[in-house]
């Protein structure tokens, strides 16, 4: 939980169990993912409202429903959206963009989320796992669904495509995945740190892995490019500005940049490039309704698989080395489970 603003403040603390009010469920918790974001809020680089336990890529089973809930029942295996609420009548509320809404406030940063053993959300946040998805690897479907909104939701990829994907934590792992589900070519940038990563990017699909810290991407991608020109598209996910200004020097004139990474503070960037290369670059901000639907698609099909870049599960009472596998990068995906 964080329990005041500023750096750090999180400790584990007993909270009375939660019941749900009307049209909530409360979900019994039985994995929850890590998220860069919950290290900023750690870091005081994210807003939050403390006191407030963090936690939003969560899998559990229904245990009660609030007045007025149909179509569910206690012992269903779910996952659940993030947005807590949003007010429903601004301009990006009404065209779908609720991920956009001023007033939006989230599970695991304004509101209670799921590093916790009981979880309330709105009824209408709830998705069923599918069959072939076990809880673990459902706690992996909220990050899946904020890289299918990134991709796909505007298109940014297409097949025959060259696509170069810097960061190969999570997020840049289910990015690969899904350019490859899209017929494109990928190429999945990293350093040192990340040797194993990199290997499993290569079991994962990709088409060359290159450390950067030992070979210049340029002929990797320019090898795989008709004429040499450069990635199609490129994808920011490791939040590192080195990484963002490499991918300037990747990316084709005519090209796509995507940031999907948090940097957590202002990078530079050369924004010349944009101009000479005639770029278009996009972000992407969390989820939306319609990006779940695909996510859980691509688990239940197979075209995505989360299970893999699972590397540590902890226990909630062991947060603090949870957190240090992300900050040292000794691993792709951390959970946690109650106590």
């Amino acid at each position: 939980m964080k329990v005041a603003p500023g750096f750090g403040h999180v400790e584990v603390r007993d909270i009375p169990e939660p019941e749900p009010g009307p049209g909530q469920v409360k979900i019994r918790v039985r994995a929850a993912g890590l998220c860069g974001t919950d290290l900023h809020i750690y870091k005081d680089e994210f807003r939050s409202w403390p006191p407030v336990v963090l936690g939003h890529e969560v899998a559990g089973e229904i245990a009660e429903l609030g007045e007025g809930v149909a179509g569910l029942a206690p012992g269903m295996r779910v996952t659940t959206e993030t947005y807590f609420s949003y007010c429903g009548e601004c301009r990006y509320c009404r065209s779908g963009q609720i991920n956009l809404c001023p007033e939006r406030r989230s599970i695991g940063s304004a509101v209670n989320g799921g590093f916790t053993s009981y979880l309330i959300v709105p009824a209408h946040n709830i998705h069923l796992l599918p069959e072939n998805v076990d809880f673990q690897a459902g706690a992996l479907t909220e990050p899946l669904a904020c890289v299918v909104h990134a991709t796909l939701t505007a298109p940014t990829v297409a097949p025959g495509d060259v696509a170069v994907i810097a960061g190969p934590g999570a997020i840049g792992l289910l990015t690969l995945q899904i350019v490859k589900a899209a017929g494109a070519t990928a190429v999945v940038l990293g350093t040192n740190a990340d040797e194993r990563r990199l290997m499993l990017a290569q079991e994962l699909g990709a088409d060359r892995v290159v450390n950067v810290q030992q070979k210049d991407p340029l002929e990797s991608v320019r090898e795989l490019t008709e004429g040499g020109l450069g990635a199609d598209v490129v994808y920011e996910c490791a939040g590192a500005g080195a990484a963002a200004q490499q991918l300037l020097t990747l990316v084709r004139r005519r090209g796509r940049y995507v940031q999907i990474g948090l940097f957590g503070k202002p990078v530079a960037w050369d924004l010349d490039q944009l101009v000479y290369k005639e770029l278009t670059a996009t972000g992407s901000n969390a989820s939306t309704p319609s990006s779940w639907l695909r996510a859980l698609e691509l688990l239940r099909t197979g075209k995505v698989r989360t299970a893999p870049l699972i590397t540590h599960v902890f226990p909630i009472t062991e947060w603090e080395a949870g957190f240090a596998t992300f900050e040292d990068r000794s691993g792709v995906k951390t959970l946690f489970v109650p106590a």
